[in-house]
């Protein structure tokens, strides 16, 4: 595989459908307009409709808009039942939208927002939206998780809501080891049925608007700092990208910058941390997000005793 992979190594995307979540602006955007340039019908899956048809108008390309909150799953729901009235088939599924180190507060359903809204509300929408994939070859869904799930990172079944206590980094390290523990039960999942794949990315450290809730004892340094450590928003959705389009990524990878400790660079293959590969605590996260959102996929039987296809094993 190249080591120097760009948007100028995505094949023609025309006749693929592909829905992008929090897609107006950062990640989101770039990935969405890179998909579209090359010629795939693609979906904004925003909560700001107005920022969204802004973003759209701004893009070359097939490029439509579709309300989503993903701090609601009545919102999740409502949008999982438009795209079906409009769609007989997706092709890409990308779960890019998330928030990072939000003060204290809950989701419309009383979930710890960040983990309501960068796991719970991505688990619900693909497990909606999972039959319409599986017919497609080819089909991916890909989650965006980050470095953040080796920080202070563990899922918490005794207070998975944060209710005791509350650890900003803590919830939002959960939320992205949550991430990664549904794309590896995911492709468990999907193994044996041969068509959709699940793959993960990162985007290392890039300059987007999800840091906006940084600690202040952070803020400043990181501002300072920013223009030596972080790449741009463009660099940073490669790995999706790469992820989503590259012909030779197998269900179960996951994608990162290939610079030094995976901050910054063009996309390869990376390892998670040991904990994310644990299979019996992605299961029971699966069994208790089924129960949380009322979602059950619609896929075949898990290989319980099988490694997620493409995965490596832990370094």
């Amino acid at each position: 595989m190249s080591n120097k992979w760009t948007t100028a190594d995505i094949a023609g995307q025309r006749g693929r459908v592909a829905v992008v979540t929090g897609a107006n602006t950062g990640l989101g955007y770039e990935t969405a307009k890179a998909l579209a340039e090359r010629g795939a019908t693609v979906v904004l899956a925003v909560r700001n409709v107005e920022k969204g048809e802004q973003a759209a108008a701004s893009m070359t390309g097939d490029v439509s808009v579709q309300a989503l909150d993903l701090t609601s799953l009545d919102s999740v729901r409502t949008a999982a039942a438009a795209l079906r009235s409009r769609f007989d088939r997706i092709d890409l599924l990308i779960n890019n939208a998330g928030v990072m180190y939000t003060p204290k507060q809950t989701t419309r359903d009383g979930f710890e927002m960040q983990f309501g809204t960068n796991h719970l509300g991505h688990f619900a929408l693909t497990g909606l939206l999972l039959d319409l994939m599986l017919p497609v070859p080819g089909s991916r869904v890909v989650t965006v998780s980050s470095t953040g799930h080796r920080i202070r990172a563990a899922i918490h079944f005794d207070d998975l809501q944060w209710e005791r206590s509350y650890s900003r980094v803590g919830a939002y390290g959960q939320s992205k080891l949550a991430n990664l523990m549904f794309t590896y039960e995911l492709q468990r999942r999907l193994a044996a049925h041969g068509t959709t794949v699940a793959v993960a990315a990162h985007p290392g450290l890039s300059g987007t608007e999800l840091a906006r809730n940084t600690p202040a004892a952070l803020r400043l340094p990181l501002t300072w700092l920013s223009p030596l450590i972080t790449q741009t928003p463009a660099m940073g959705a490669l790995p999706t990208l790469r992820a989503a389009i590259d012909p030779a990524v197998l269900g179960g990878q996951y994608y990162g910058p290939g610079g030094r400790y995976e901050i910054m660079g063009h996309p390869r293959l990376v390892t998670s941390s040991p904990e994310s590969y644990e299979a019996a605590v992605q299961q029971r996260l699966w069994s208790v997000s089924e129960d949380l959102t009322g979602v059950q996929f619609p896929v075949v039987r898990p290989q319980r005793n099988s490694v997620p296809s493409g995965s490596a094993a832990p370094m």
